[in-house]
């Protein structure tokens, strides 16, 4: 045991100077969410260390249970019926393809495909999870179909934005306006923080209510279940070999692996990756660990961006798990060839795992050749999505409707309380500014500085100064790339306010360009998301950084820091109004184009950068506009208060509108910039 506790510590030391090598040279963000998310990952390691027994396993399987749980919000208390119904039937040589469709929630409907054997008789089942093709339920038919051909029943089903239930799916234009499915994931993964859950919790539900349809089949043995899946699908195997015990052999693909290089390489999308996972002390080890002695295929490849070197510290450790059960055969490590997916070799891996345990060894794992159908010969709905069936439900009014059982309002006081547990009040502590360079023109002085908002994270902006002497009025403006003929980038506009006699700082909060894989309509949501899993909120980190801003006009001598004032644009008012809550020093606050209200995102399936907005669980208790109470007596300017989707919203009182974009008051002509010149008088 000492020689394998030996290995394991060289291979994770291995391992991490493998991940330090893999991190982005220019991100000083992530390697800070980093190196907390690898202090944290260490004291995990330093309690598995102490399971030496099966009773002290079992102690912990049962916290991390309960922590699971809790992190998705837990699953849904429904036991209605799943009403299937079979719409078509296709028979292909010796197994026979079953179009399905269920209701998992009343009006949340599943499409899936079956795979069974012609011969009559009672046969394992298998659920088959489908990763991020748009297709959903063929991409695995290959591997459906062989088990089928081995005596295995298998249910391939669509995940939630895929297949037959694509989300934002607009057939003017025959496609999902979101793009594809992962934006619709993490666009409900967004919703559902904002709810104090995680998106995965349907996802889990799916899979198990897919399981009960399984094994409500006449052919299907209820003691012989397993499960398998590749990337996103692995994720979802994952998820329900841990905590579904019916489930008696699972197989995940290209998903399992450590955080301890999975957090700076490829952290997965909304469903895959709970929020607070880190901070609560698990890891991906958890997930097996929890179900032993269940058989597990850990299943990698070569070329695959969750490394295999991640995945096989997450073996390592569970292999000394399974080994205080006595249970070390159930748990192989695979890696096959090629890149991410399932290669030959990884598929008749899987065949032998599911004869072994699911049909006592009996039967022959080789491939045999099969017929391949397209997705449109395996839809299961006549229009091929299920918004088109008879009382039919999307994710987000799931979510809506779990928000309006859960919303239970807050007072002022208790906001202001959330805000500093959040950590957004700045301490006033003093700051170091550096100077990196500086221009002197007619108009002023020019200064671009640097300083730490909090130890280790640095962060930008740029002073804008008026010659004038004396102490003049200060204005912060959050910078924003945005710019056009009628939209002024905040360059232009801090150049506008100097020349009035202002002294300006343009801040950039702190950001991680190189998380941001530029997906329609979601942001930077990986940055968030990494946040997240380590118990931190960049929203209200941006808020803390706008406060020490405010912290270094307040200090300069040429600032009178009784005349401190604030704007933003678009989300990135909702950090300023967070900041201005808890800090008087603003004194006054101008938002354009800022989303009204975080409500209003629950309200359809389509959003745009939610998750540099979203707080867990926000929504239930406050909104934007008792945020905007917290400031009390002091003035807020809100111009052109915005949908999710960057729309400006007729409300009326006391919002601000101008006539038309790219009119005078829209900042364009110095004459007349009435919203400017409201601001700073």
């Amino acid at each position: 045991m000492k020689l394998k506790t030996l290995a394991l510590v060289f291979a994770t030391f291995l391992n991490l100077q493998f991940l330090s090598a893999q991190q982005p040279a220019q991100d000083p963000l992530l390697r800070w969410m980093d190196r907390i998310a690898q202090e944290q990952l260490q004291r995990r390691e330093k309690a598995i260390a102490q399971i030496h027994s099966v009773a002290d396993a079992e102690r912990r399987r049962q916290s991390v249970r309960e922590k699971l749980l809790a992190l998705i919000g837990g699953l849904p208390d429904y036991s209605g019926p799943l009403n299937p119904r079979i719409t078509g039937r296709i028979q292909s040589e010796n197994y026979t393809i079953e179009k399905v469709i269920f209701e998992s929630l009343p009006g949340f409907y599943v499409t899936a495909n079956l795979y069974r054997p012609s011969q009559a008789g009672r046969y394992p089942g298998v659920l088959l999870q489908a990763g991020h093709t748009q297709e959903g339920k063929p991409e695995g038919q290959r591997l459906a179909a062989n088990l089928a051909l081995k005596g295995v029943v298998v249910l391939a089903f669509d995940p939630v934005g895929q297949g037959e239930r694509e989300q934002t799916y607009d057939r003017q234009v025959d496609r999902p306006l979101a793009g594809w499915s992962v934006p619709e994931h993490i666009q409900a993964g967004a919703q559902n923080i904002l709810i104090g859950e995680s998106v995965a919790r349907y996802f889990i539900w799916d899979a198990k209510r897919a399981l009960d349809y399984l094994v409500s089949r006449p052919e299907v043995d209820p003691a012989r279940l397993g499960a398998v899946g590749c990337s996103g699908g692995g994720a979802l195997t994952t998820f329900i070999g841990a905590l579904d015990p019916r489930l008696k052999a699972v197989a995940p693909a290209c998903f399992i692996n450590s955080y301890r290089l999975l957090f700076a390489g490829p952290d997965p999308d909304s469903e895959m990756s709970p929020p607070q996972l880190l901070s609560s002390g698990l890891d991906m080890a958890d997930y097996v660990e929890l179900s032993a002695p269940t058989p597990w295929l850990i299943l990698a490849t070569e070329g695959d961006y969750f490394a295999p070197a991640g995945a096989r510290l997450v073996y390592e450790e569970a292999r000394r798990w399974f080994g205080l059960y006595g249970a070390e055969d159930k748990l192989r490590f695979f890696v096959g060839p090629g890149p991410h997916g399932t290669p030959l070799e990884t598929r008749e891996e899987i065949y032998k795992w599911m004869i072994r345990w699911l049909k006592d060894g009996h039967g022959d794992f080789h491939e045999q050749p099969v017929k391949l159908y397209t997705n449109h010969e395996l839809l299961v709905t006549a229009s091929g999505n299920v918004e088109n069936e008879p009382g039919s439900r999307k994710l987000y009014q799931l979510i809506l409707e779990e928000f309006r059982a859960k919303k239970r309002q807050g007072t002022i006081p208790e906001l202001l309380a959330e805000l500093r547990r959040l950590h957004i009040p700045s301490e006033g502590s003093p700051l170091e500014v550096r100077v990196s360079d500086e221009s002197n023109g007619p108009e002023g002085l020019h200064q671009n500085v640097k300083f730490e908002s909090e130890p280790g994270v640095e962060i930008g902006g740029k002073l804008y100064i008026p010659h004038s002497s004396g102490r003049k009025p200060a204005v912060l403006l959050v910078a924003d790339k945005m710019s056009s003929y009628w939209i002024p980038s905040t360059p232009s506009l801090a150049e506008r306010i100097a020349r009035k006699g202002r002294v300006v700082l343009e801040l950039a909060p702190r950001d991680s360009s190189s998380q941001d894989d530029n997906r329609p309509y979601v942001g930077n949501w990986l940055a968030n998301a990494r946040a997240d899993q380590i118990g931190r909120n960049l929203p209200a980190m941006r808020a803390h950084d706008i406060l020490r801003g405010i912290d270094l006009l307040a200090a300069r001598s040429d600032v009178d820091p009784a005349s401190i004032r604030a704007a933003a644009r678009g989300v990135k008012g909702i950090w300023l109004l967070l900041a201005a809550a808890v800090d008087t020093r603003i004194g006054k606050v101008w938002l354009d184009r800022t989303p009204h209200s975080l409500r209003a995102a629950l309200e359809n399936s389509m959003n745009t950068d939610l998750f540099d907005a979203v707080i867990p669980g926000f929504a239930l208790r406050w909104d934007l506009d008792d945020v905007t109470k917290a400031l009390g007596d002091r003035p807020v300017l809100w111009t052109d208060p915005a949908n999710w989707m960057g729309r400006p919203v007729a409300l009326g009182p006391p919002f601000r509108y101008r006539h038309i974009l790219g009119d005078t008051t829209d900042l364009h002509d110095d004459e007349d910039n009435t919203y400017v010149d409201d601001f700073i008088q």
